[in-house]
């Protein structure tokens, strides 16, 4: 039996807080928070303005001190539905456009200054605890709402989960509104690090599960190592290990895709050979796994990831490949088209690599967002462009008539008879739409200028017309356009470097946390478990599917769930038995540098320090009285050393660099 560990703090907040959490008034908090950003933003301001000293003073603080409970963990929750709710608002009201989106950001630096406050007042293990359930916990927004707001308001039919519908965590709405500004914070990054090691676990929510197994819902715990079971199956979907397990599952389908193209010449196009059938069967598991994870929490949630049109793009290839290559195998052993579209699939998984070993540099993470500018602006131009096609199309085949003469146009100019309609028509099919476009294509990308001379062919005058208006909207003005919104967007990410890369292991941690019972079944196990288990569940009760699904996950995964832990009860939470001085190898001159601050100092060393400098002396009069002229920030800032602390815990803090976590 797995047995996982809640820290209370002795008092019995976490007690209480469980008792009351049925009775969180969500549904009031959340509109009276919008009633109060409302009342308090009626004018467009850009977030550094919200984030100077003066509006911080006035408007942010005070909204931030009215709405702190320190016994309600929703609050954080409430003003980022708030957020999601103005940002998709500015959409709809373009008359409010700019203050919704200034109240977005007032509700994100409330979010993060409330966050703050509990982190202050709770910064040691039972804290962590209660920094993940305010921001990985459930909440309904419908919560003590009027029973007629309640039916009117569900939308959405969510799968059962014995009374854990229709929730939602304040990390998932961070992530959805992007809210870099709060998960960049310390007290985010604390339980994102937490969640990321498998410190803190829980049994995460999702929107629709393929194989669900909720029979037993872990709260949110501390996890202990010692006291868990060694086949620990939960330690499956902690997100460091998860993010592991998913990169050794797409090197096992790299390595199968390399070898069915280098052998694709050995064997008959006719035939499936042994290295394509293990690749299609493990790829047909890996995509299941790829579908699972988009329905876990919405396409808006797995966009996020920085791979996931690199995901999407492979699945497409691989689903046309397969339609062809059945069809090839069982109608038509001759024709050989399925083989060759699966190699333009190596770019593509080859990219993919790439971005998995190297996910939090700032490169990847600017050529995601570029990617989705790009194509935004790349859909566009084409649906535009498409017109130019079909004018040239349709000249091709019309022939105008001159206006003054009567007389139809030729190609030679007007007022010259033009041939017969048949013979025009013939000698104009020489050029189909396929050719038509292979020129402007050419003039898009400035390789080739045929197509303005053949356009001539249709039109002496309005074909060149068409082909030179073309070359200008889209050689120059599309490609100039395009530039500048991509530098513009990489110059925004390199800024802000740290938070785009806080955001994006924020995002991994999340995903990391899996719900499905189906990710517990490594390709192309799960493909067997769908078909099996699945059937399985609804023909024998809750606890018993709960029993065999679990027993069939260990019995797979036993080597795996054995290394993790034995590495976990050695390495990630053992405490070091020697003592004393730490032996750093290599050439480096700066080993003993690196072992002054490796360890605390001792006892008398720091009753030394304490009298020759007193740190509650030197805070209260000298550091918070010279705060006096300083700026709001630079004051907010000195604030973090609270007078109120005990000597014993900031000299603690104060030495050798040791945080309480």
């Amino acid at each position: 039996m797995d047995i996982e560990h809640e820290v209370d703090d002795g008092t019995g907040h976490a007690q209480r807080r469980r008792a009351e959490a049925s009775a969180i008034p969500v549904y009031v908090t959340i509109h009276r928070i919008r009633r109060l950003v409302i009342a308090a933003i009626r004018d467009p301001y850009t977030l550094d303005q919200l984030r100077a000293p003066h509006i911080d003073l006035r408007v942010v603080r005070p909204l931030a001190d009215r709405l702190y409970n320190a016994d309600d963990p929703s609050i954080v929750y409430c003003l980022l539905a708030n957020r999601v709710q103005f940002l998709r608002s500015q959409s709809d009201e373009a008359l409010y456009q700019t203050v919704n989106v200034a109240r977005a950001a007032v509700c994100e630096l409330i979010a993060t200054r409330v966050l703050h406050r509990f982190h202050e007042e709770h910064d040691d293990r039972p804290g962590l605890l209660l920094l993940a359930n305010v921001l990985v916990s459930g909440f309904d927004p419908f919560d003590a709402a009027p029973p007629t707001v309640r039916r009117e308001g569900r939308a959405v039919i969510q799968q059962e989960r014995g009374g854990h519908e229709f929730r939602l965590t304040a990390l998932k709405l961070a992530i959805l509104s992007e809210s870099k500004i709060l998960i960049g914070s310390l007290a985010c990054q604390r339980v994102v690090n937490a969640v990321y090691r498998g410190l803190v676990v829980y049994t995460p929510l999702s929107f629709v599960d393929i194989l669900p197994d909720h029979y037993k819902d872990r709260p949110i715990s501390l996890y202990e190592p010692r006291r868990a079971s060694i086949l620990n199956h939960r330690r499956l979907i902690v997100p460091r290990l998860r993010n592991m397990i998913e990169l050794a599952h797409f090197t096992v389908l790299l390595c199968l895709y390399v070898l069915t193209m280098i052998c694709r010449g050995d064997q008959d196009p006719g035939v499936l050979g042994v290295y394509e059938a293990a690749f299609a069967i493990f790829t047909a598991g890996w995509v299941l796994e790829q579908f699972a994870a988009i329905i876990e929490h919405g396409w808006e949630v797995h966009a996020q990831n920085l791979w996931s049109f690199l995901d999407l793009t492979f699945i497409l290839i691989f689903g046309v490949y397969g339609v062809f290559r059945v069809t090839e195998l069982w109608f038509n052993p001759e024709d050989y088209y399925g083989l060759p579209i699966l190699c333009i699939a190596a770019p593509i998984l080859l990219t993919r690599i790439a971005f998995n070993f190297m996910p939090d540099n700032i490169v990847f993470i600017a050529l995601h967002a570029m990617m989705r500018d790009f194509m935004r602006l790349t859909f566009i131009a084409i649906w535009c462009f498409a017109g130019f096609l079909l004018g040239l199309g349709w000249l091709m085949r019309t022939t105008a008539a001159d206006p003054e003469d009567g007389v139809p146009w030729s190609n030679d100019g007007p007022g010259t008879p033009a041939p017969a309609p048949q013979t025009q028509l013939a000698s104009n099919n020489s050029a189909s739409w396929v050719t038509i476009g292979k020129w402007l294509l050419w003039i898009w990308f400035g390789l080739d200028g045929t197509g303005i001379e053949r356009t001539a062919e249709f039109h002496f005058i309005l074909g060149p017309t068409l082909a030179v208006t073309f070359a200008f909207l889209g050689n120059t003005l599309f490609l100039t356009i395009l530039v500048a919104i991509l530098t513009n967007t990489f110059s925004k990410i390199i800024s802000n470097e740290a938070s785009e890369i806080q955001f994006r292991r924020a995002v991994l941690t999340f995903q990391g946390v899996k719900s499905d019972s189906i990710f517990a079944y490594p390709p192309p196990f799960n493909i067997v478990a769908l078909f099996v288990m699945l059937p399985l569940k609804f023909i024998v009760g809750p606890a018993m599917f709960h029993h065999i699904n679990v027993a069939v996950i260990k019995i797979i995964n036993w080597p795996l769930l054995l290394l993790i832990a034995l590495y976990e009860r050695r390495r990630v939470w053992a405490r070091s038995a020697r003592s004393g001085r730490r032996w750093h190898f290599g050439l480096s001159p700066y080993g003993d540098i690196q072992a002054v601050f490796g360890a605390e100092p001792p006892g008398d060393v720091v009753d030394l320090l304490e009298k020759l400098d007193a740190v509650d002396d030197f805070v209260d009069h000298e550091v918070t009285g010279a705060g006096a002229g300083l700026s709001t920030d630079r004051q907010f800032d000195l604030q973090l050393l609270d007078p109120g602390k005990s000597s014993s815990t900031r000299r603690r803090k104060l030495s050798a660099g040791t945080v309480v976590v």
